[in-house]
C-alpha cells in the first residue's frame, strides 16, 4: 500500500522526546507524521524515577546550565500539566561522614535560588524526632521542594497535543528504511499488528529513537551515527508503603549515589534508582538481583521500617541513552542533551537527538523545531510554554475533582479523583452522556470499567493489557491476575477487530 503524500516532518520514535517534538512542530504549522514501534512511551520514558526536578546531585558535577534549565522548566510544567504534574516535598536525612552539612546548604541555596520559583516553597533544615520514620541515628536533615509527574501520561498527553494540531500518530509502526531521494526522505513502515507495510515522503526526517538513536542509523539509514551514546540502566522496587508521610525521601548512600523512596499510588512507595552500564538491545534491560538488594539495603540504612526482596510487589528498568562523555562512572556520565543536524548541499535534512531527560523534553522539542524551522520559512513560532497539554485546562485538581463530582454524582469519588490526576479535563469524554454506573460497561476491577477501556483504544492508541494498566494507569498494583486475564481477553479481541476492519479497508482501496 503507496501514500504518496508528503509530510513536512517524519518523527521516529514516541517517547517524550519524539512525542513533544511532533507536538511543537505541528503547533507551529507542519504537516507531521509520527511512527513508533512499540505503544507510546514503551521504553526509557514509561521507566523514569516519576519527577520533575532540576536534579540536586547534578550541582556536584557543575552541570549548572542543566540544572537551571530544569529548574526552569519545573516552574513551566506545574503551571501547564496540573492535572499530572504537582509539588512534592523531599527530605534528606543529614549522614555527615557522606556530605558535610555546609555543602549541602550551598547546594540548596543554589538549587533554590538557580531558577525563579513561582509556587515551589524554598528548602529548611528539619529535625527527627522519636516518632520518625527513620532509625534514631539519623536526627537532622534538610527538606525541599520538587515535582511527581506521571511519566508515560504526559508522553500520550503530547501525542494528543500533536495529533490535535493536525499530526497523524502511528503507533505499533516501525521505520525499517530512509532514503533520501531528489532531495525527499522515502520512507518505509512496516504495521506490527497487520503486516502491512507502506511508503511515506517527508521532507525532514527527526532520529528521536532514544535507546535506538544510533542504531536506527545502522539498520534504516544504512550510515554510521555521528555520536556516541552510553545505555545506562536505572531500576526501581515497588514495595508496600514504608512510611504515611506526604514526603519523599531522597538517601545518601557510600558510593555518592542517591536513591529516591517515593510514595506511589496510595498503597506503595517507589524506590530507586540504579546507574548500571547496558550492553545489548535496551528491551531486554530488567532489574538483576545486586540491584533489588541494592535498593533494599539502602533503604533499611535510613528506616526503621524494614524490608526484603520478599516485599518487592512489582519492578521496573529503563535504559537511558546518555551522551558518550567518558566518564568514568555510569552516575557521572552527563543528563545533558544535543542535536545532530545532517543537511549536505542542502538535501533533505536529518536532524538526531542525542541525551536528555524528561524534565527539559519541552525544552529540547522546542530546540529541536528551532534547529529545522529554517527549511520551513511559513511555520510559526514557538508556542509550548504557554500552553496546556490536553486536560490541563483547570486551575486546581481539589476543584476540578468538586466540579465532577457534581456534574457525574454516579461516579464513586475515588475513580473521579484517579481520572482527575489522570485526564484532567479529557474525563469528560469518558463520562459525557452517561448518568450511571451501568452504562460503564464491564467492571474489570479496581474501578476500571469498559467505558474507560474504549476511550483509551479510540483516543489513546491502546492496545494491549500492558498499554492500558502500566502506563495509562498503575492499576496492574491493585487488579488480581484472574482480572488481569478477563481485560486481556477483552483487548484481544478489540484488536483481531482492528486488523480484521484494516484489512477491509486495504482490500476496498484495491477495489
Amino acid at each position: 500500500m503507496k501514500d504518496q503524500s508528503v509530510y513536512d516532518l517524519l518523527v521516529i520514535g514516541g517517547g517524550i522526546n519524539g512525542t513533544g517534538i511532533a507536538a511543537d512542530a505541528s503547533g507551529r504549522g507542519l504537516n507531521v507524521l509520527l511512527c513508533e514501534m512499540n505503544d507510546l512511551a514503551s521504553s526509557t520514558s514509561s521507566n523514569s524515577s516519576k519527577l520533575i526536578h532540576g536534579g540536586l546531585r547534578y550541582l556536584e558535577h557543575y552541570e549548572f546550565r542543566l540544572v537551571r534549565e530544569a529548574l526552569a522548566e519545573r516552574e513551566t510544567l506545574l503551571k501547564n500539566a496540573p492535572h499530572i504534574i504537582w509539588p512534592l516535598r523531599f527530605r534528606l536525612p543529614h549522614r555527615r561522614h557522606l556530605r558535610p552539612s555546609w555543602m549541602i546548604r550551598i547546594g540548596l541555596f543554589m538549587y533554590d535560588n538557580l531558577a525563579k520559583r513561582a509556587t515551589l516553597k524554598g528548602s529548611h533544615g528539619i529535625k527527627f524526632g522519636k516518632n520518625s520514620p527513620v532509625i534514631d541515628s539519623i536526627t537532622k536533615g534538610f527538606e525541599y521542594s520538587d515535582a511527581w509527574v506521571d511519566d508515560a501520561r504526559m508522553v500520550v498527553l503530547n501525542a494528543i497535543a500533536a495529533r490535535d494540531k493536525g499530526a497523524n500518530i502511528m503507533t505499533r509502526t516501525r521505520c525499517s528504511n530512509a532514503k533520501r531521494v531528489d532531495n525527499i526522505w522515502e520512507v518505509t513502515l512496516h504495521d506490527n499488528l497487520t503486516g502491512q507495510q507502506q511508503t511515506v515522503k517527508a521532507k525532514a526526517l527527526v532520529n528521536a529513537a532514544g535507546p535506538w538513536v544510533t542504531s536506527f542509523f545502522d539498520d534504516a539509514l544504512k550510515s554510521p551515527s555521528p555520536k556516541k551514546i552510553r545505555l545506562i540502566k536505572g531500576s526501581h522496587i515497588i514495595v508496600p508503603r514504608i512510611h504515611n508521610e506526604p514526603q519523599a525521601y531522597i538517601l545518601q548512600n557510600e558510593d555518592k549515589r542517591i536513591v529516591f523512596v517515593i510514595p506511589y499510588e496510595d498503597d506503595f512507595s517507589l524506590v530507586g534508582t540504579t546507574d548500571i552500564e547496558h550492553i545489548g538491545d535496551p528491551a531486554t534491560a530488567s532489574i538483576s538481583k545486586e540491584e533489588s538488594d541494592y535498593l533494599v539495603s539502602i533503604v533499611n540504612a535510613h528506616f526503621k521500617h524494614q524490608i526484603t526482596t520478599e516485599d518487592i510487589v512489582a519492578t521496573y528498568s529503563g535504559v537511558r541513552p546518555l551522551l558518550d562523555d567518558e566518564s568514568d562512572s555510569a552516575a557521572e556520565v552527563t543528563r545533558d542533551y544535543t542535536f545532530e543536524v545532517d543537511a549536505p548541499d542542502g538535501k533533505a535534512p536529518l536532524l538526531s537527538v542525542f541525551g536528555g531527560k524528561i524534565t527539559t523534553y519541552r525544552k529540547l522539542s522546542e530546540a529541536a523545531v528551532d534547529g529545522i524551522i529554517s527549511h520551513f520559512p511559513k511555520a510559526g513560532k514557538s508556542w509550548t510554554a504557554d500552553v496546556a497539554l490536553p486536560g490541563g485546562n483547570f486551575d486546581t485538581q481539589h476543584n476540578l475533582q468538586n466540579s465532577l463530582q457534581r456534574q457525574y454524582n454516579w461516579l464513586p469519588r475515588k475513580i473521579i479523583n484517579r481520572y482527575v490526576r489522570s485526564y484532567g479535563t479529557l474525563s469528560h469524554e469518558i463520562c459525557a452522556g452517561i448518568s450511571s454506573m451501568d452504562e460503564m460497561g464491564q467492571n474489570f476491577g479496581a474501578g476500571l470499567y469498559q467505558r474507560e477501556v474504549e476511550y483509551l483504544i479510540a483516543q489513546e492508541w491502546a492496545v494491549d493489557l500492558e498499554d492500558i494498566i502500566w502506563r495509562r494507569s498503575k492499576l496492574g498494583l491493585h487488579l488480581t491476575q484472574v482480572e488481569k486475564d478477563t481485560l486481556a481477553s477483552f483487548l484481544v479481541a478489540s484488536t483481531d477487530s482492528l486488523k480484521a476492519s484494516s484489512k477491509q479497508n486495504s482490500l476496498s482501496e484495491k477495489v
